[in-house]
């Protein structure tokens, strides 16, 4: 282990991480893994409560989804994806268009969650100008947002840490204040409140919807901002306005999708269909990479003419509809068809949050438990009462998820927000050791019994 570690040194240059970090704190290298559980070189194991970045939904090396790949890789690893295809992904489009919401009847693949949403931006700007709208040039997105790290993601984005140094060369975008529920400023309740955050959205659309090609949200859940959840009348509220003024709504289901909060898709909470939704992560299950941009009809039609009115969407990835990644998705939606994932999530879900609150309840430094689905996370702060939180500097959620390591359980925490994000094969026992350990953890930090 010690002389991988080195070597890892030596060469690689981690994602997301000062390197510094890592002379204290080396990464441990994984041998293997096996259903929630991921082994080092030394035999520890740790409970992949974070779902390896929100990836792996049936576990690691689960035997369906091997089986599914080792069958394709015997037949075709890849072919070029302009004017030739191939049954996997015939067979995947067909199957997204059937389980997407109602509307999105059209398969761009592309190859990972920045990709997707670079493709939807691209494909919004380019209807419009080919409308005639040649005013329309701007997109609109939230505060907090994070829609991944190419240039166009990036722009949409609005996190400082991924983004701030890179401002001069990002796109002019229009930025909303996000929903805040935990410290909302309307004094409402995340549970009954009927979004009235909202006004800001439609002040800022209203002014200058002449300029607005597409809204682009994180449906119900922003993700890298912390697991800020927000109610479902946001969203219904958002389509209605998009309709108003001819603006496309862009839904980036990349981290949500595939049964995170409890359905299918985030939007179904608010029974809307968006006119472009991008999907990533858990769509191989954690295997490959693999991105789709779904979207309607009338966009379609609008780049659906004769080659020499060069309408065509001159977009393309090497590894576009990749034939190993489509056969790993394929299974993966296969397993959610037999399995009933998603009734058997609502029982998982139930016992995570029973579990947290019952730890929680009374806990000096715990100001939220917010869940969703299979999305759960705790928000840190340093006084209950006012809400205020640990300054970024103390890196309190890092040295938390150092002594979660310690227990045997990954965490990853975004700031002072620790989350529970694991594979939907976790059982009773798993979820019990992933919350008993989680807050052994929190409170071995915080010196607490």
């Amino acid at each position: 282990m010690k002389e991988l570690q080195k070597k890892d040194l030596q060469y690689i240059w981690h994602p997301c991480s000062q390197m510094k970090d890592y002379e204290d704190f080396p990464p441990i290298v994984i041998e293997k893994g096996e259903g929630a559980y991921l082994y080092d070189f030394t035999g520890h194991s740790y409970l992949d409560a974070v779902s390896s970045w929100w990836v792996n939904l049936f576990g690691h090396c689960n035997p369906r989804i091997n089986k599914a790949i080792k069958k394709q890789l015997d037949q075709l690893e890849h072919v070029i994806f302009a004017n030739f295809s191939h049954q996997p992904a015939i067979e995947l489009a067909e199957k997204i268009v059937d389980i997407t919401p109602p509307g999105l009847n059209k398969v761009f693949f592309a190859d990972n969650g920045s990709s997707a949403v670079e493709v939807a931006l691209k494909l919004s700007f380019q209807y419009h100008q080919q409308a005639g709208q040649h005013n329309k040039t701007k997109f609109v997105a939230l505060t907090d947002a994070y829609h991944g790290e190419t240039v166009g993601a990036l722009s949409v984005g609005d996190i400082d840490l991924y983004n701030k140094i890179y401002k001069p060369m990002l796109l002019d975008t229009i930025k909303v204040p996000s929903p805040d529920c935990f410290r909302c400023p309307y004094g409402q309740e995340r549970s009954s409140c009927q979004a009235p955050c909202f006004e800001q959205m439609e002040r800022a659309v209203e002014a200058k919807h002449h300029e607005i090609c597409a809204v682009i949200v994180e449906p119900l859940v922003q993700a890298a901002a912390g697991m800020k959840i927000y109610p479902p009348q946001y969203l219904s509220k958002l389509r209605a306005l998009c309709n108003q003024y001819k603006i496309h709504l862009i839904a980036d289901e990349i981290a949500v999708g595939f049964g995170r909060t409890g359905k299918m898709f985030a939007c179904e909470h608010a029974n809307i269909s968006p006119d472009m939704i991008c999907l990533s992560k858990g769509l191989t299950g954690g295997y490959l990479p693999l991105s789709l941009a779904v979207v309607t009809d009338e966009i379609y039609q609008a780049f659906y003419c004769d080659y020499k009115e060069l309408k065509a969407f001159m977009h393309s990835h090497s590894y576009t509809g990749n034939p190993l990644a489509c056969a790993a998705a394929l299974a993966t939606l296969k397993i959610f068809e037999e399995d009933n994932v998603l009734e058997q999530n609502k029982a998982k879900s139930a016992q995570i949050k029973e579990l947290v609150q019952s730890f929680a309840h009374g806990h000096p430094y715990i100001g939220e438990f917010r869940q969703i689905g299979m999305i759960g996370a705790l928000e840190l702060v340093q006084d209950k009462a006012s809400k205020e939180p640990f300054s970024w500097d103390k890196r309190v959620g890092y040295q938390i998820y150092q002594k979660a390591l310690q227990e045997g359980l990954l965490l990853r925490p975004l700031g002072n927000v620790l989350y529970f994000m694991p594979p939907y094969i976790v059982n009773d026992k798993d979820i019990e050791f992933m919350v008993t350990k989680a807050f052994r953890a929190i409170n071995q930090y915080f010196n607490l019994p």
